[in-house]
């Protein structure tokens, strides 16, 4: 019901781009006190920025805008994704929200994990995880996205070997795989793919409908993709033919 609350709440910011606590609450159902309590977990996460008698989309930061979109969906990618990481593996998260939720539901689970990750935004968001073991790699700072790019962080990253790597993505290309609109990151994405075992994309489906620019993951290399159940027909056979364990969630669960 909370989650319900959240996605909601963050539906009505996205079209309003700022809305009175009373009236949220009126929406809501639920009384201003159990709003507040609601917008407090949301701009703690970097979703929202509260203001007196007001809330509104966290603007100045990029990926927190992001995470606001399709809020419930990508949590329900994030937690699917999860659910494949075992206890005591090393794991390499990428940038984008879908791989943010994800390094959240790790340090919330308690799992005894190590995260590596080229965001910035990610290690700062997860920075109170007990459990959960964090390194930052370094490089060329972006400052929009909040990630780290280029020949040093190739560096840093040859180092390590991951279990699993997570990637986010901008686009889909028939025939090649996944894009990117970055040339730096995907380079960066390409270059810390070459020490990971497994290599999983986590996108919503809305990704599918955009070409990019620049490649980043070829079909051949990845292990699984994890999406919506809105993912078009075609593009799921293409997946499936080439071996890709594909995970899609619903609206309602999965």
């Amino acid at each position: 019901m909370m989650a319900h609350r959240h996605t909601k709440i963050l539906e009505v910011l996205s079209k309003h781009s700022r809305a009175e606590v009373n009236i949220l609450a009126e929406l809501m159902e639920v009384s201003q006190v159990t709003i507040r309590k609601d917008l407090d977990i949301l701009e703690e996460r970097g979703l929202v920025r509260r203001e007196h008698g007001y809330a509104s989309l966290n603007i100045w930061d990029d990926v927190g805008k992001r995470m606001a979109f399709n809020y419930d969906i990508k949590r329900r990618i994030a937690k699917a994704a999860a659910a494949i990481v075992d206890e005591g593996e090393t794991v390499m998260i990428e940038s984008g929200s879908c791989c943010a939720f994800l390094a959240e539901e790790l340090a919330s689970a308690q799992k005894d994990v190590t995260i590596i990750t080229n965001s910035v935004f990610i290690a700062n968001y997860i920075r109170h995880a007990s459990r959960t073991q964090i390194i930052l790699l370094g490089g060329y700072f972006q400052g929009e996205t909040q990630v780290v790019v280029g020949p040093m962080t190739r560096k840093c990253g040859e180092i390590f070997f991951s279990d699993k790597f997570f990637v986010g993505a901008d686009g889909f290309i028939p025939g090649y795989g996944f894009t990117g609109k970055d040339h730096l990151r995907s380079q960066t994405i390409m270059d810390l793919a070459e020490n990971a075992r497994e290599i999983y994309v986590l996108t919503d489906s809305e990704k599918f409908q955009r070409h990019g620019v620049i490649g980043a993951v070829q079909l051949e290399k990845l292990a699984g993709v994890f999406t919506d159940e809105r993912i078009p027909a075609d593009i799921e056979t293409q997946l499936l033919e080439n071996k890709i364990v594909l995970h899609k969630v619903s609206e309602n669960g999965y």
